[in-house]
């Protein structure tokens, strides 16, 4: 292929990983907006992240595998075109359960369009060009990213939320043309036997069950028979799932790769340390927003620090274990960002903005050092963990690992800041002088987690102290969020240092996932 060709060729992956980099980076900030706008309740608004999360986990093993059977243009354009559509109806979404939808078709285009950027890369540039293709590819994406937050708060801040779906639309359809245009078809003809559908579906349905349950309960009670039943249809499905892995033959999570104890701790850590992030990020953006008093813009820039240290420290790091391998930094790396989650547990309630230096800063910068000392090594860690012939596979696993924590950790913990924060505001409240009327209401608005406001039926002298005592309950609800977060993150640097190899031997050749900087926040 000639450099004209793979200049397009990189053109178009550039544009479609763009889309998927902006809106998971720039929708934490304009979540809060969104609840606004659409009247969204905290278990609603934990879908909107869930719904695309829940299809991109249990399906971009079989997207990555489509690619290679069917043709990775093939399914790499359906997969932009699906993402793309959807992201117009997330734009344009009329209700919350409308862009809930939206955002569950975004993850099916999400899992068949995210494994196909470096696939095709990989394919049609030359190999001679390929590592300097794969590094322009690298660095536009971390600008991208780096980007993304503060977009996402310019745009919200003023009222353009709906912008941050729609800008996918110009970047996508130039992709396609170009896809259509410039590119050619490729696929792996080494490659034999069915796609595990049976494995997908059952791992989609135990998700899926997982995730309902824990959102619902807050509201329903676990007592409730949907919230049981859900509960119980999605371990079943997921017992179901590893069965079926387990003897299939053509399974979509090969279960002897877990045999080895690098492989599986590297997945262990994963599994914590990314389910701490996914939450993390996801209640520090509604803390920063909806109780602190920054502006959207002003939180979109407090996340920088952390962008600038992780692509910092990734290339150095990855580097340094390559050469003394990786599990020193595994340990160090989690435990660091376990520090930078504790310190942000008591930050309280700032004066807002003013505050950041001292009360979230110091947070964000260790878990940025941590998350940048942990990723490449993690990475090592996998590919070099499992025969060469594997390597694909073991990556898309991680990869999957990954998007499963943030599903189950946004749901779980989802659940348990909803129970935290109605229980904590009957406690802050419960001595005040509120009608039954006004009690009642403000037990609704408590669904609505950091965007709860104070009920019409409260007095007007008692607005005020109802006002302080929802942001009160929400800093306590953050405070546990966060040391849940913390000890996950311990957890995960305790995987580390029992399973994980001193040093891992990885070959020249073995094929990259997502670089570092990228791969956490894709």
């Amino acid at each position: 292929m000639n450099q004209s060709t793979e200049r397009w060729v990189l053109t178009s992956t550039i544009l479609a990983s763009s889309m998927g980099f902006i809106d998971s980076t720039a929708l934490n900030v304009a979540l809060s907006s969104i609840q606004a706008s659409l009247h969204a309740s905290g278990a609603q608004l934990l879908w909107v992240i869930n719904g695309y999360l829940l299809m991109l986990a249990s399906l971009i093993l079989v997207g990555g595998s489509l690619g290679d059977r069917w043709g990775r243009k093939r399914v790499f354009m359906a997969g932009i075109s699906l993402f793309v559509l959807a992201s117009i109806a997330c734009g344009l979404s009329p209700s919350i359960q409308f862009m809930i939808a939206a955002r569950i078709v975004q993850g099916i285009g999400g899992s068949l369009m995210i494994p196909g950027s470096l696939s095709i890369i990989t394919s049609m540039v030359a190999p001679d060009r390929r590592g300097r293709a794969i590094g322009t590819w690298s660095a536009i994406s971390t600008l991208v990213t780096v980007v993304g937050p503060v977009l996402g708060g310019f745009l919200s801040d003023h009222g353009l939320w709906r912008v941050v779906f729609l800008i996918n639309a110009p970047l996508g359809i130039f992709a396609l043309i170009v896809l259509f245009i410039k590119v050619n078809e490729s696929h792996d003809e080494t490659i034999a036997g069915p796609i595990d559908v049976l494995g997908a579906a059952l791992a989609t349905v135990g998700l899926a069950g997982l995730t309902y349950g824990f959102i619902s309960a807050p509201g329903d009670g676990f007592k409730d028979p949907r919230v049981i039943g859900t509960l119980l249809i999605g371990v079943i499905a997921l017992i179901a799932f590893i069965y079926v892995e387990a003897h299939t033959e053509y399974p979509m999570m090969p279960l002897g790769l877990f045999k080895s104890h690098t492989f599986s701790g590297a997945n262990l850590l994963t599994l914590f340390l990314y389910g701490g992030l996914s939450a993390g990020t996801f209640f520090l953006s509604l803390n920063l927003i909806q109780v602190q008093g920054y502006t959207k813009t002003e939180a979109g820039f407090s996340f920088l620090p952390f962008a600038f240290l992780l692509t910092i420290m990734s290339r150095w790091s990855g580097g340094l274990a390559d050469r003394q391998g990786p599990r020193l930094f595994l340990i160090l790396g989690p435990s660091l960002a376990g520090l930078g989650f504790f310190w942000m547990a008591f930050a309280g309630l700032t004066n807002g903005p003013a505050s950041y230096w001292y009360a979230f800063l110091p947070g964000i910068a260790l878990f940025g050092v941590g998350m940048g000392l942990t990723v490449a090594p993690l990475t090592a860690s996998v590919m070099g963990s499992v025969p060469i012939d594997h390597s694909g596979t073991a990556s898309g696993i991680n990869n999957a690992v990954s998007r499963t924590a943030g599903v189950l950790a946004i749901a779980i913990i989802g659940s348990a800041a909803l129970f935290s924060f109605s229980n904590i505001l009957n406690a802050r409240t419960a001595s005040m002088n509120l009608s039954n009327q006004a009690r009642l209401s403000l037990n609704l608005e408590a669904q609505k987690l950091a965007g709860a406001s104070v009920p019409a039926a409260v007095g007007p002298e008692m607005v005020q102290a109802v006002g302080q005592s929802i942001k009160l309950a929400f800093v306590d609800t953050f405070k546990l969020i966060m040391i849940i977060c913390a000890i996950m993150a311990w957890v995960s640097a305790a995987a580390a240092a029992v399973l994980i190899a001193p040093r891992v031997q990885v070959e020249s050749n073995v094929p990259r996932r997502l670089p570092p900087e990228e791969e956490c926040c894709a």
